[in-house]
């Protein structure tokens, strides 16, 4: 069995050493890392080698492609005089090979099989980080969430969250809205502009039904290889802020559902997080305490992450930290700003023999200045890199061999076509639509809740015995009844929180998994 990750040989003097492979422990992996580089310099050739190497050593890689380069992992690679050169002079052995690949993109934006989750999943923090909401509305969204989580009001989509944000603002939900703390019509106004503005840029295009299962990214093939799934994000142009939000739902989840497994012997999955500054950018500081909880506590789930951006500097300090492997590609500095990045990198490395500033600044495409984890999990010295040559398709493969892949995938069969299942907004709706004749035909009928502590309370509406956990007696049950009291009264709402049989847990985002 595979023990190591293999994916370089150590430069020395400008030439590739043959004699000296550059690895990391398998055992290692889930120390995360950090692939950084300016653009053109080969972050994504790593990236792909890196992938190729777990896959063969039955580790699952989970990869979002921002650009479209990555799909090439799934076809076999083509000789050329070009790659011979490199191979002679890395000494690398070389035979072309395809990876067993899953295509997936978020909703129906592109190629691939559609990923969704449910606004309920989705939780309050990463939906504000997505929606720009400043720290008052995120609070009002926080609570929004938790009615619904109470009211039995699924939250599948983004039609049910405006329908339930009208409904608390509307005269028959005021009193329901002033229960969970109240919120001025202002605030909710804008979080429902925001969603429409989210709408309008396509960015609603994955919440829903079937909900994706974080499951499905651990998987490996018949002959024990990890399954390489691969994001195509490259229609979401608009939308920098939603997709690299939604990867952070995908760890988050994988964090509620995964078991501890300790020190093992390798990774049970590992997680490119592609273009990490996007998720960074603008984050309020509840969101970057949740991500930086996040990846300090996945590891023991054996799940290793490895951002992927330019400088380690769009990385916060506190996540930056956590990252024991750092691959840094050649970095410019044409600019003060460009100068000061430069500094900073070489700050967040070992001391070394090197001159690191001037070593970054002329790195050829596809070497790297490398320090890892040695198996006592300690960093080893920095090693100028020459990366190997992927034995897969460098580039991306054809629309019609990746719409070929995705149509013979069984996940295409579990997720490709969306449900539209009973939600908040149908059940507020018909509530809406029937008023309270539906409730007084029910109360006639015999269905009524009855709560045991206040049984002895005597109804004044004239039609039996009747008690309600929101009014003790008739006076002012007018304005007490308010739509909240008529939904759980509702056989269709008892019904539901019958079936839907789930106990609302939120996680380190807020995130709440929809049991299946």
């Amino acid at each position: 069995m595979l023990r190591h990750c293999n994916w370089g040989v150590a430069l020395n003097e400008d030439e590739p050493d043959k004699d000296t492979p550059i690895s990391i422990p398998l055992s290692m992996l889930n120390r995360h890392g950090l692939v950084a580089g300016a653009t053109g310099t080969g972050k994504t050739v790593t990236l792909q080698v890196l992938a190729e190497q777990l896959s063969r050593a039955g580790v699952p890689v989970f990869a979002s492609d921002i650009k479209g380069d990555l799909s090439g992992i799934g076809s076999a690679g083509k000789p050329s005089d070009k790659l011979s050169k490199r191979l002679e002079a890395s000494g690398q052995e070389w035979n072309a090979s395809a990876n067993p690949t899953e295509f997936y993109t978020l909703g129906d934006s592109g190629l691939g099989t559609p990923l969704r989750a449910t606004v309920t999943s989705f939780g309050p923090i990463l939906l504000s980080k997505v929606l720009e909401l400043n720290d008052t509305q995120e609070s009002v969204l926080s609570l929004v969430f938790h009615y619904a989580d109470t009211a039995g009001l699924a939250l599948l989509d983004l039609s049910d969250l405006r329908a339930v944000l009208n409904f608390l603002t509307s005269d028959e939900g005021k009193a329901d809205l002033e229960d969970i703390g109240g919120a001025s019509k202002a605030t909710v106004g804008v979080i429902l502009r925001k969603i429409s503005e989210l709408s309008a840029q396509g960015g609603d295009v994955f919440f829903g039904e079937p909900e994706f299962d974080t499951a499905d990214l651990l998987r490996l093939d018949d002959n024990g290889a990890g399954i390489i799934s691969v994001l195509e994000l490259q229609k979401l142009n608009q939308s920098p802020a939603l997709f690299s939000t939604f990867l952070m739902w995908l760890l988050a989840d994988l964090f509620q559902d995964l078991p501890e497994v300790g020190d093992a012997d390798k990774p049970s999955l590992v997680f490119f997080f592609d273009e990490a500054h996007l998720l960074f950018a603008d984050a309020s500081k509840a969101f970057l305490q949740s991500v930086t909880q996040t990846v300090r506590l996945i590891r023991s789930k054996g799940v290793g992450v490895f951002f992927v951006t330019q400088t380690p500097k769009d990385v916060p300090e506190d996540v930056l930290a956590q990252l024991g492997s750092r691959i840094q590609h050649q970095l410019r500095a044409h600019t003060p700003n460009d100068a000061k990045a430069l500094k900073s990198t070489v700050q967040t490395f070992p001391k070394s023999d090197y001159d690191l500033e001037s070593l970054l600044t002329t790195l050829g495409i596809g070497e790297a200045v490398v320090t890892m984890m040695d198996p006592e999990g300690a960093p080893t010295p920095v090693a100028p890199t020459r990366i190997r040559a992927p034995e897969s398709q460098m580039g991306p493969m054809s629309e019609d061999e990746i719409k070929s892949a995705v149509a013979a995938s069984p996940q295409h069969e579990k997720y490709g076509t969306a449900i539209d299942n009973e939600s908040a907004r149908e059940i507020l709706t018909k509530r809406l639509e029937s008023g309270s004749e539906a409730h007084d035909e029910e109360q006639a009928a015999g269905n009524k809740v009855a709560f045991p502590e206040d049984s002895s309370k005597g109804s004044q509406s004239g039609s039996g015995s009747r008690s309600d956990s929101r009014s003790g007696s008739g006076a002012g049950q007018k304005e007490e009844d308010s739509m909240f009291s008529k939904v759980v009264k509702s056989s269709a709402f008892k019904q539901l929180t019958r079936t839907a049989v789930r106990e609302i847990t939120r996680g380190i985002f807020g995130t709440s998994r929809r049991r299946r």
